[in-house]
């Protein structure tokens, strides 16, 4: 799978992405990461890629020549390329939202600065993803969470694919928080491992998990279980 990343900061890549599972399959050849300068697009010698918003609204734009024409650029070296705004305006980015990129075979990734992106440029780019209900300067550490969030379940990237069923959001945890996790030892400064953990009944095990990750989603997350609750109601 290759991602693609244009931005006025190339040199943020790969950054924490260069260590860990993602940064091995990097390595490796796994995945592949693409990182493009948004500079290299303009055509007037101070590479210009932003300008003043018309209508006196504070702080500058990204200019639509250069993101268009890098987009277009890059479309058309990889014909199904799926091409995504980080954006807080976008859609929420969830663990549904990682599966769905993680199909993909090629994606870009398109890095906004300053107060935003030209209008047009957007309606070119077409999809826009949100991190969350805040604002960075930039949209360079929302790629890098998009990026690590997605690789991790491309075939072969984590070495265990089985530990990813029952993570957080997964469908192992029935699309809730994962079941508390303990290892060695079994009694730390008064507080034990629970018994059934330690029992070897596979099915009792799995029952009492269940059992927890329901428990610490009602109470930590009750907005997943009003989230499956309409969707249970809308099938």
């Amino acid at each position: 799978m290759r991602f693609h990343v244009l931005t006025i900061f190339p040199e943020a890549f790969p950054g924490p992405l260069g260590v860990g599972v993602v940064g091995k399959a990097l390595e490796a050849g796994g995945i592949e990461l693409h990182v493009h300068d948004l500079r290299d697009h303009t055509d007037d010698p101070h590479r210009q890629v932003d300008d003043a918003a018309f209508g006196g609204r504070a702080g500058m734009v990204l200019k639509p020549e250069p993101l268009i024409r890098a987009v277009r650029a890059l479309r058309a070296g990889e014909p199904n390329l799926r091409t995504v705004l980080l954006s807080p305006q976008g859609a929420t980015f969830t663990q549904s939202t990682a599966r769905a990129l993680a199909q993909e075979s090629a994606i870009l990734l398109v890095c906004g600065r300053y107060q935003g992106v030209d209008e047009r440029a957007r309606d070119e780019i077409g999809e826009e993803i949100s991190v969350g209900d805040f604002v960075l300067s930039g949209g360079e550490l929302a790629a890098m969470l998009v990026i690590e969030a997605t690789a991790r379940l491309v075939p072969g990237v984590v070495g265990s694919p089985e530990s990813l069923t029952a993570e957080t959001f997964s469908a192992g945890a029935d699309g809730g928080l994962e079941a508390p996790q303990y290892t060695r030892p079994a009694s730390f400064e008064g507080h034990d491992v629970p018994d059934v953990l330690r029992g070897g009944n596979h099915a009792a095990i799995a029952a009492w998990q269940r059992e927890e990750s329901a428990r610490r989603t009602r109470n930590r997350r009750p907005d997943l279980l009003r989230s499956q609750a309409r969707v249970g109601g809308s099938t």
